[in-house]
């Protein structure tokens, strides 16, 4: 029949090819509303969803540990050696010149690295001049690797992840190593949760600041900031509270634990100055409070390392 498509040799006729046949619903669709224009951050060919994009990759990019002390450092002479061994550092490589003799701080030395899985190595006595500048090896050296420092952020994350007040200790300027050492050895040793050093004009964790910290370094992180006073401020915000000690500091040691002032139990940093002239100005201006140390004789000021502490210590007594 005609119009019949099912019928054997009939064509049936569609708007393929024919632009006006059936056009009713391209033209219907065609005036349908796309809905709202999607923001320029959101469309894929905008500069500003590329902006977005490529700045979302740099923020992955971006380590949480920023820092490090520059290349492996070398630790040279057999008591120093041993003494790097018996404090956990780090050390990568134990290095003998060959035919040296063996005595008692070599034998133990070679001991520790056994214990802790540090590998030895045999070289000339030229290549071990090379390897050390020149320095008084005898015949022993160990290599450490640079220092990773923590992330100032990372300092309060220790505190929350112990469900703990962040107890923070800042130096402004302390460029003695073993000052540094001594002080991260007794921030582990009274409950700080981290150590916070600015990247320039200051001690970093050298082999010597490793040495005196006695272990210390490996159970306490230690954190650069670019800016001392801006990473201060930060804390600031963050709710901790700021007290630089300085020896006409506007409160005592002793008050801080007092229903008064009550500082000691809460979120803290504590900043130690610089061994020659203390508080640098700015970061004087930035303290909530400047804290004195009593002492019953004439003595101007203590050590950095000792003041550091002492404050812990009443800090630490306060807490508990």
């Amino acid at each position: 029949m005609p119009g019949n498509s099912q019928r054997k040799g009939a064509i049936k006729k569609t708007g393929k090819g024919n632009p006006t046949a059936g056009s009713g619903g391209r033209v219907k669709r065609g005036l349908e509303g796309k809905g709202p224009t999607p923001r320029a951050v959101d469309r894929p060919y905008h500069q500003a969803h590329k902006k977005k994009v490529k700045a979302e990759k740099s923020a992955a990019k971006r380590p949480r540990r920023v820092t490090k002390g520059g290349d492996s450092e070398w630790v040279a002479g057999r008591n120093s050696v041993v003494e790097a061994l018996r404090a956990n550092m780090p050390v990568t490589a134990l290095y003998v010149v060959e035919g040296t003799e063996r005595d008692g701080r070599l034998r133990e030395a070679f001991a520790l690295a056994a214990d802790g899985g540090v590998s030895l190595l045999e070289v000339s006595r030229g290549e071990m001049d090379r390897l050390t500048a020149g320095a008084v090896h005898q015949g022993l050296a160990a290599r450490v690797p640079a220092y990773e420092y923590a992330d100032p952020d990372d300092l309060l994350e220790a505190a929350a992840a112990n469900l703990e007040k962040p107890l923070i200790v800042a130096l402004d300027s302390v460029t003695d190593p073993r000052n540094l050492g001594a002080i991260v050895r007794s921030a582990s040793g009274f409950g700080a949760h981290g150590v916070l050093i600015p990247e320039r004009r200051a001690a970093g964790m050298t082999a010597s600041a490793w040495k005196t910290s006695a272990g210390a370094a490996a159970r306490i992180p230690v954190a650069q900031a670019v800016n001392l006073v801006r990473q201060l401020k930060a804390y600031q915000a963050a709710g901790c509270m700021v007290i630089g000690l300085a020896a006409d500091g506007d409160l005592s040691l002793t008050e801080l634990d007092t229903p008064e002032v009550d500082l000691a139990k809460g979120p803290l940093v504590v900043v130690v100055g610089s061994e020659g002239k203390g508080l640098g100005r700015l970061v004087s201006e930035t303290c909530d409070h400047l804290v004195s140390i009593p002492m019953s004789s004439g003595l101007e000021s203590l050590n950095a390392g000792v003041a550091a502490s002492v404050t812990l210590y009443a800090i630490a007594q306060a807490r508990a």
